[in-house]
């Protein structure tokens, strides 16, 4: 796990927190990536991460609904989840096998 990095700009602004997003399978796909950085304000759900990572990746939106997600490693339940001091955002669609 990376540390985590949270900047605090000098003209008093909101601090920023830099989170990799990290995609598999179909998130993958479709937005022809594995990872992207996104930078989100200090308060930051992890709907702000997923709506930063849909504009820099269209085609994310029409995956995005069908997907888990892990923070940290630890599952998330609702996108209005508080990222905190987290630094990793994973995107796991559904897998099919056994």
């Amino acid at each position: 796990m990376t540390e985590a990095t949270t900047t605090v700009p000098s003209d008093g602004a909101a601090a920023v927190t830099r989170v990799e997003v990290r995609l598999f399978a179909a998130a993958r796909a479709a937005a022809q990536t594995s990872a992207t950085t996104i930078e989100v304000p200090g308060d930051a759900t992890v709907a702000h991460v997923l709506d930063a990572a849909t504009a820099r990746h269209p085609g994310l939106a029409a995956v995005l609904p069908r997907c888990s997600y892990l923070l940290d490693q630890v599952a998330v339940h609702g996108r209005e989840t508080p990222i905190g001091s987290a630094t990793t955002l994973d995107v796991l669609p559904p897998f099919a096998g056994g």
